[in-house]
């Protein structure tokens, strides 16, 4: 004890030092914050569980346990790129995204708000399905040469006649890019696995939660059976949602958990 009181009283803290911790909790912040609310969370804390058994039996004097510990310690690395290479993927596309560039299309995404929120419940009380796409800071460019490039201003009375069922466009999704609709009738991906909350649901929501696992897109579903109003971000699924719900979901950051 002795011994590390010394040791602790010979370190010298430096504005260096400073630096490296403020660097290592933003670090920190980010993971928890993109895990936050999902099953990497619990993931997450069984492999911390893991990991200490090490460390106890070192301390216990346990040469079986630590042992396994060990073992497990060595193909720990492996098993973290298998369990979360989804948020892997969308770890580093944020670290590529321009933050400046992000800021911006923040700006213009304000004044779009109202015509989608219009479009959406004027879809939902007529229970015709339609599934609407905001891009955030990652391009969509590749979903958006999938459908008919459109290049109009977002209008709410534009977004209702392209879902009206007959319309040529109505089946597919539009993309909103840069505060104008960029596309109607693109195709979105499918989930990488089946989610529990989207067993129950069709095609559109598949394709809402495959899109949102991918990219940072925000989306917006109507289903047609029932005229009920989702939305999904970051991979999941905010379902029967009210005009004030869907808002405070368009307006909350990426990394906050909103209530559905």
């Amino acid at each position: 004890m002795n011994s590390l009181i010394e040791r602790l009283g010979a370190m010298q803290f430096t504005w260096r030092d400073s630096i490296d911790i403020l660097l290592v909790a933003v670090v920190l912040y980010n993971i928890l914050a993109l895990i936050r609310g999902t099953r990497a969370m619990q993931i997450t804390i069984g492999l911390i569980l893991l990991a200490s058994s090490y460390f106890v039996a070192q301390a216990f004097d346990l040469p079986a346990l630590e042992a396994i510990s060990r073992e497990i310690l060595f193909y720990l690395p492996f098993a973290i790129i298998v369990l979360f290479q989804l948020e892997i993927r969308r770890a580093l596309a944020r670290v590529g995204s321009n933050p400046v560039f992000a800021l911006l299309s923040h700006r213009s995404r304000g004044s779009i708000y109202d015509p989608v929120l219009d479009a959406s419940f004027d879809l939902a009380e007529k229970a015709i399905g339609a599934l609407i796409v905001i891009e955030r800071s990652q391009s969509l460019r590749a979903y958006i040469e999938t459908g008919k490039e459109i290049d109009a201003v977002v209008s709410r009375d534009l977004l209702v006649n392209i879902f009206t069922p007959g319309a040529p466009l109505h089946d597919g999704a539009v993309i909103i890019q840069g505060g104008r609709i960029a596309a109607a009738g693109a195709f979105l991906p499918l989930p990488s696995g089946k989610p529990d909350q989207t067993i129950s649901h069709g095609t559109r929501h598949h394709a809402a939660v495959g899109l949102t696992e991918e990219t940072d897109a925000f989306v917006i579903v109507i289903s047609e059976e029932n005229g009920q109003v989702a939305a999904s971000r970051e991979g999941r699924l905010f379902e029967n949602l009210k005009r004030q719900e869907l808002a405070r979901l368009l307006d909350a950051p990426r990394d906050g958990a909103a209530a559905a």
